[in-house]
């Protein structure tokens, strides 16, 4: 849930912002850039942190590195198409299709332990998933259907 700090503190420091410049807050504006701020930095994670990645990807996916570089460059594109109006909304909807797909290896991460950030088998398990990933992929998907598609 520490990733979520990202995304709430963006999106609150964006509406004082926009309140200050403006003289009214920008939901809009500061929800999808919550969420972008948020994907570009996950995006970025997928390079630093390749090898824990690439353990999450279940056994008969072939080609790991490959899907950890080309998510992760999707992620980081999914946060530039959110602060395009003209393509946000079609972002929005990619975004939540990944979101449900990616999920799948956050479920074979938690059965292995993996810790993504040492690359080894220490990680949280099953207790992860179901106290943290599972609320936390909710309130993903909520905020991108919101922000991306019922707001624009």
């Amino acid at each position: 849930m520490k990733l979520l700090s990202i995304l709430f503190g963006t999106f609150l420091l964006a509406l004082v912002v926009t309140f200050a410049i403006q003289g009214k807050p920008d939901f809009l504006f500061s929800g999808n850039l919550g969420m972008a701020v948020f994907i570009v930095f996950t995006g970025f994670s997928h390079f630093k942190f390749q090898k824990g990645m690439a353990m999450m990807i279940p056994e008969w996916v072939p080609g790991k590195m490959f899907w950890v570089y080309f998510t992760g460059i999707i992620e980081i594109a999914a946060g530039i198409g959110l602060m395009i109006p003209s393509i946000r909304e079609l972002t929005a909807i990619l975004l939540i299709i990944f979101y449900v797909l990616v999920f799948i290896a956050n479920i074979n991460s938690s059965k292995k332990k993996i810790n993504i950030f040492k690359a080894d088998y220490t990680g949280p398990g099953m207790n992860y998933l179901y106290k943290e990933r599972i609320p936390m992929q909710i309130i993903l998907i909520a905020w991108t259907w919101y922000f991306g598609i019922y707001l624009s």
